[in-house]
């Protein structure tokens, strides 16, 4: 006689079946996880890394938001507001607003660790896009100043930038930590304890003290190249890179923030990330448009990876390290490379300017990091 099984125990075989494939693909699709891109023309686009596609937008409730970061536990997003002067605390899960903090002229760099987040302004900055090689004191109309705060004023109206460490818990400022004039990217030391700055406008690298605010230590970087941008300090915590945007190269340091090297890029470099291992370094260079990769120990060039787009500054590998999205602003779009192969795969249009990029889970990248 033939065992057959029971329909009852069919439907429920049937059932537990769509269940687990239920569950498989949400769990591909959490472990995949999300990216956020903060649009100078618009908000917080979302995009599924499990589809590679826009799904949805969180306003902020002003324009020009560009530096974002995400908080340890997910909830929460850490975004600067350039025209609210502020940055807006945002619920992941329902994209409302959970908090506005107040933060000064021109927030654009943010940096969140533990419960704080570190963001940095610039008083005396006008809109305007950086300024070309030998110009530095001309401030630039073009584009009708939407390249997001970098028009200059003459050396004796430099105001110095500050970075405001806020509580996230208590939504308030809790200090201000004073950079130099302009102060870009923000990094911190090994130990966690010290904040690294890059200064734009007097060509300097200054570390902090963080629970003090006092100033450390200041690098004059000017006769390796001007206009230090991005700043990352290696997984070993023994070697710092920071981008020289006019010097068309980056400059090595070790773990004490003296230098060692240089070496040369493409034009204007700024981005700037190690993957996880610390094995390769990638640098967007903007103007060349293209990912550079080098070899993270002896920095020999491995590949440059060709964009074909404009304004590509920040970047980050997606949660599973597979994939490296670029955020290419005047492009309108991130273009998608293959972190093995080192190839553009895909194109993602984003029509509002696409300024940073982070995920959730957090990933490596020129904004963030695990």
């Amino acid at each position: 006689m033939k065992s057959m099984t029971p329909p009852m125990f069919a439907a429920r075989s049937l059932w537990s079946a769509a269940l687990f494939s239920l569950f498989a693909g949400a769990g591909l699709a959490q472990a995949q996880g999300t990216a956020y891109v903060s649009n100078q023309e618009g908000g917080i686009s979302i995009i599924d890394l499990a589809k590679m596609q826009v799904t949805g937008e969180y306003a902020v409730g002003g324009k020009v938001p560009r530096g974002l970061g995400v908080t340890d536990d997910g909830k929460t997003l850490v975004v600067a507001v350039r025209e609210t002067g502020d940055v807006a605390l945002i619920d992941t899960a329902s994209g409302k607003i959970l908090k506005r903090v107040k933060i000064g002229k021109n927030p654009e760099f943010v940096r969140v660790r533990g419960d704080m987040a570190f963001v940095s302004f610039e008083p005396t900055s006008k809109l305007g896009p950086p300024p070309k090689p030998g110009a530095e004191k001309k401030e630039e109309k073009k584009d009708g100043g939407k390249e997001g705060g970098h028009g200059h004023d003459d050396d004796d109206d430099k105001e110095p930038a500050q970075v405001a460490v806020v509580d996230l818990k208590a939504g308030k400022v809790v200090r201000n930590i004073v950079g130099g004039p302009e102060t870009e990217g923000i990094e911190f030391s090994p130990d966690g304890k010290s904040l690294v700055v890059t200064n734009e406008a007097d060509n300097t690298l200054t570390l902090h003290d963080i629970k003090s605010g006092k100033l450390v230590k200041k690098v004059d970087v000017e006769k390796y190249g001007a206009r230090p941008r991005g700043i990352k300090l290696s997984p070993d915590g023994k070697t710092y890179i920071a981008t020289l945007e006019f010097g068309n190269n980056f400059l090595v340091l070790d773990d004490k923030l003296t230098p060692i090297k240089t070496v040369a890029t493409g034009q204007t470099p700024y981005g700037v990330a190690f993957d996880r291992k610390g094995e390769r370094l990638y640098v967007a260079t903007a103007r060349a448009q293209a990912l550079e990769v080098f070899d993270a120990k002896t920095f020999a060039k491995i590949k440059d990876v060709p964009l074909a787009a404009e304004r590509c500054w920040h970047f980050t590998f997606t949660p599973d390290e597979k994939q490296i999205l670029v955020a290419c602003g005047r492009s309108n779009q991130l273009v998608v490379v293959d972190a093995e192969k080192l190839e553009v795969t895909a194109r993602i249009e984003d029509k509002k300017l696409p300024w940073g990029v982070v995920t959730w889970p957090r990933a490596m990248g020129s904004l963030d990091q695990p």
